[in-house]
């Protein structure tokens, strides 16, 4: 009776503490829903001119939907980047001066065998969302500046190399930069794998389950 008392201790308490990690895996999962949904519908809200923001602010405008008018600069950065079904790549990062400063932006990808970026003489108007991307870590290596190549849009750095404000604007339209298609933001990689932490959780607990029965079974057995 002691052993079988035993693992039903055991096993109970192993199925306890599996289904509540999967709960607080679901509740996660309703929580980065929220976030998510939230971020969708301020990516797609009616834009604001730039230039009533004033000083733009990382962390109150962040994906922020706004329209801007300048020159974009001759100058320009090539971030390794990759599309699925077209292969590796660049983002195109330029200046643009809206006459009042100049900041980023990101125009979009264009394919690795491609040239130089199109030039605009005339000012341009650009429809785009406000971005203070998270892209560079501690293993990003630094960038290549002989050959152009960053491996990361790293805001404050490109500004500095560009010589523009660290704000920066990803393009979702705007003039005609053929061969470039831009690429706009969205919460595609936004992480959000709480419903397969839930799954795995809730499969272990069934599982531990099974083996509790069965343990619970072989005891029994052998006492009889």
């Amino acid at each position: 009776m002691r052993r079988y008392l035993s693992a039903l201790i055991l096993g109970a308490g192993g199925i306890a503490i599996l289904v509540s990690l999967g709960v607080w895996q679901v509740r996660r999962l309703a929580w980065k829903e929220g976030i998510i949904a939230a971020i969708e519908a301020k990516i797609g809200d009616v834009p604001v001119t730039f230039e009533s923001l004033g000083k733009p602010d990382p962390v109150r405008d962040q994906y922020l939907p706004v329209t801007v008018t300048g020159r974009i600069g001759q100058d320009y950065l090539r971030v390794l980047s990759g599309r699925q079904f077209i292969g590796s790549g660049f983002r195109i990062i330029s200046p643009l001066d809206t006459g009042t400063g100049i900041v980023l932006i990101d125009r979009g990808f264009v394919a690795e065998d491609e040239g130089p970026p199109p030039l605009h003489d005339e000012v341009v108007t650009v429809t785009g969302n406000l971005l203070w991307p998270q892209d560079a870590d501690s293993y990003t290596p630094p960038p290549d500046l002989g050959k152009n190549i960053w491996f990361a849009r790293d805001v404050p750095a490109m500004a500095a190399a560009l010589g523009t404000d660290p704000v920066l604007i990803v393009v979702r339209d705007g003039p005609n930069d053929t061969p470039i298609t831009p690429v706009p933001v969205d919460t595609a990689s936004i992480p959000n794998d709480h419903r397969n932490y839930a799954i795995t959780w809730f499969s272990l607990a069934a599982v531990w389950a099974g083996m509790t029965g069965f343990l619970l079974w072989r005891i029994r057995q052998r006492t009889n």
